[in-house]
């Protein structure tokens, strides 16, 4: 019965999912809100389109492909044969776990990069995005897979050691040492992992940056230094984001956002960005992450010795590991759930920071700069209600437009 609810949990996912799909996709056809109706041409928006349509039969169509992978992985008894091979070759638990995982791994890896080459030298190149070469995209896969071995065999040999060495405490022991490491990587990710895949420089002298520490200034914000990310390199859309705490909190700029944005425009995001910060958005997420983690082994170390856990997946022989995958599959509904509440949480963050760019002297050139970031990326201009209650961790356009105006309006 667990092995069929697995199947009908799976099932639901990609069908829940197409709904959400189809709900934004059909949003599209509609005329674009006057708030917003200024910043997109006919042109752009046919081609917006064009693109909407393209990714979306794509999403499909891979989603569809991974939903028929694993139940024909779960009914043809796939899991098992990789849970009886690891057993095979060591009496180890903690190598028996990391033979088991790498195997699905790199399996699931390498099929799923024929979909990867289609969406970025595919549809991403076709809609002028994509500047990522070959060359950058073996490199990125050989580190990708680098820091799997590394990190994420790391982290699953500590926890199956846990579980062998400390019994029915180990989800209390894993709580203390996935929260240390969530909290290593909130503050020095930025320091160390973005590094291995991106360039980070110093922002160079000049109008940008005077404008950039004038504000700085005025809000009381102490910087010690703005830097740019060669996102160029992979592709012309633009972002910006804040990250670490205390010394090590940076502000990063993507080169593209440098040639779409004026440098009013530029402020004003980074306005919103240092916005997190006044409110402690990055402290209070890392919080309730580190609150939801210690809930979720909790839960996990109530089923985990059971056998039928395996079973769920077809596997006969109970393992520790084979019962990880099992749980995370019967998991995923409460999953959904507890993204729903964060999502909500996240959006209520993003309103705070828009209003505290402006309450600042930004909220003009904030409007701006997220109608051209909009336009530029072919994002959604009005996607539907519900999907974003549902899914979205931002606010629409539209919303934030408004909720700039309200607090415009009152200052």
């Amino acid at each position: 019965m667990l092995l069929y609810l697995v199947v009908i949990i799976l099932v639901l996912g990609f069908i829940s999912e197409s709904v959400f799909s189809w709900l934004n996709f059909k949003n599209r056809k509609k005329p674009i809100p006057i708030e917003i109706k200024s910043f997109f041409k006919d042109s752009e928006l046919r081609k917006s389109f064009l693109y909407a349509i393209v990714n979306r039969r794509f999403s499909t169509l891979s989603s569809m492909f991974s939903l028929i992978i694993i139940v024909a992985f779960i009914l043809t008894s796939g899991f098992d044969v990789v849970n009886n091979f690891a057993i095979s070759i060591t009496d180890n638990v903690v190598l028996q776990s990391l033979i088991f995982f790498a195997v699905l791994y790199f399996v699931n890896d390498i099929i799923t990069i024929p979909f990867e080459l289609c969406s970025t030298f595919g549809i991403e190149a076709r809609f002028g995005f994509n500047k990522t070469t070959y060359r950058t995209y073996i490199y990125d896969k050989l580190k990708a897979w680098i820091l799997a071995i590394v990190l994420g065999g790391g982290l699953l040999s500590l926890f199956v050691w846990f579980y062998s060495v400390t019994g029915e405490w180990f989800w209390l022991y894993l709580w203390v040492a996935f929260s240390g490491f969530s909290l290593f990587m909130a503050i020095f990710h930025t320091s160390i992992i973005l590094p291995l895949f991106n360039k980070l420089t110093p922002l160079e002298d000049g109008e940008l940056k005077s404008a950039i520490r004038e504000f700085c200034d005025r809000v009381n914000f102490e910087l010690s230094d703005v830097y740019i990310l060669d996102g160029s390199k992979r592709s012309t859309k633009g972002n910006a984001f804040f990250s670490g705490m205390g010394k090590r909190k940076k502000i990063v700029l993507y080169d593209n956002i440098i040639d779409q944005l004026a440098v009013n425009e530029i402020v004003a995001v980074l306005a919103h960005e240092i916005g997190h910060y006044k409110y402690k958005h990055i402290q209070k997420s890392i919080v309730l992450s580190i609150l939801q983690t210690g809930v979720t082994f909790w839960i996990l170390s109530l089923f985990l010795s059971n056998p039928n856990l395996s079973e769920a997946i077809g596997v006969n022989n109970h393992t520790v590991f084979a019962g990880l995958i099992a749980f995370g599959l019967l998991f995923s509904p409460i999953s959904s759930v507890v993204g729903f509440l964060f999502n909500l949480f996240s959006r209520f963050n993003e309103y705070q920071a828009d209003n505290f760019a402006a309450t600042n002297g930004c909220g003009d050139d904030l409007i701006s700069g997220l109608g051209n970031l909009t336009v530029k990326n072919y994002s959604h201009p009005n996607p539907h209600p519900f999907v974003v209650f549902c899914l979205y961790s931002h606010p629409t356009l539209v919303q934030r437009i408004n909720s700039i105006r309200k607090v415009e309006s009152l200052c």
